[in-house]
């Protein structure tokens, strides 16, 4: 039951930062894109299909990639994932 409602509280987050993300791009104040990745990421913890999203832009961008995976080691040792 816990981990049914971490995983539940990750994927309302992720769709929260996109949600977040897209009015960033209308908004001037907001960087739309980087709340848009990091709310891809965090899908990705639950969605193969995020999941190889997020790789191709490590690959394609590695100053990017640089920073999705020093979020992934603090985001997992929060929330107790498997490294």
């Amino acid at each position: 039951m816990k981990r049914r409602i971490k995983r539940i509280i990750i994927d309302l987050v992720g769709v929260l930062f996109i949600l977040i993300g897209i009015a960033g791009l209308v908004l001037p104040f907001l960087q739309g894109i980087l709340f848009i990745i990091i709310g891809m990421y965090f899908l990705s913890l639950h969605s193969e299909w995020f999941r190889r999203k997020v790789q191709k832009l490590k690959t394609r961008l590695p100053r990017l990639g640089g920073f999705i995976d020093g979020m992934d080691v603090k985001v997992r040792k929060f929330l107790n994932l498997p490294l």
